[in-house]
């Protein structure tokens, strides 16, 4: 490990500790919506649809492209400040990795198929195997979260290294 200073271990405690702090507000978005809103939609196909349409529903497109957008960013900017920190670096791109995975596992999977039912919101007729459909994404959705609040939870002990660096 570099020589590094109180300075930039300063750095890197704030930058640990933002984004698992926006991780943890991204997680309690993601609990309450599986657990309240998902249940709602997914009780009914393709009834309740219509609470997932854009402009007839709750659209949380935006909500989560931003939230998501802006925890990447503070992600990114830990392991920049963390860079000269080999342990605490390479646990970030572990845990980056892991992170990166289930984005593309939503985007591939969880996006489209709430596209789709959005769609068929709007076109009933569209259905195939629609119960089924549902239930796999309900399923699937509550290991996506646990990954999610896993990895949230791996930040702390980083967070709890760079602390105990800065007082010894």
């Amino acid at each position: 490990m570099e020589n590094i200073t109180t300075g930039y271990l300063h750095r890197a405690e704030i930058w640990v500790c933002v984004t698992t702090l926006i991780y943890f507000l991204m997680n309690g978005a993601q609990i309450f919506e599986t657990l309240v809103f998902v249940p709602k939609w997914v009780s009914s196909p393709p009834d309740n649809f219509k609470l997932l349409s854009d402009g007839q529903g709750t659209s949380l497109k935006v909500f989560w492209i931003v939230f998501h957008s802006l925890h990447e960013l503070t992600f990114i900017l830990a392991i920049i400040f963390c860079w000269k920190i080999d342990p605490v670096r390479n646990w970030l791109l572990v845990l980056f990795a892991i992170h990166f995975m289930v984005r593309v596992w939503t985007l591939s999977y969880f996006a489209p198929n709430i596209i789709d039912f959005q769609k068929i919101a709007d076109a009933p007729g569209l259905a195939k195997d629609l119960t089924k459909r549902v239930s796999l994404w309900q399923t699937l959705n509550y290991l996506r979260v646990a990954i999610f609040m896993m990895v949230s939870l791996g930040l702390i002990p980083l967070f709890i290294k760079l602390f105990n660096m800065q007082k010894g």
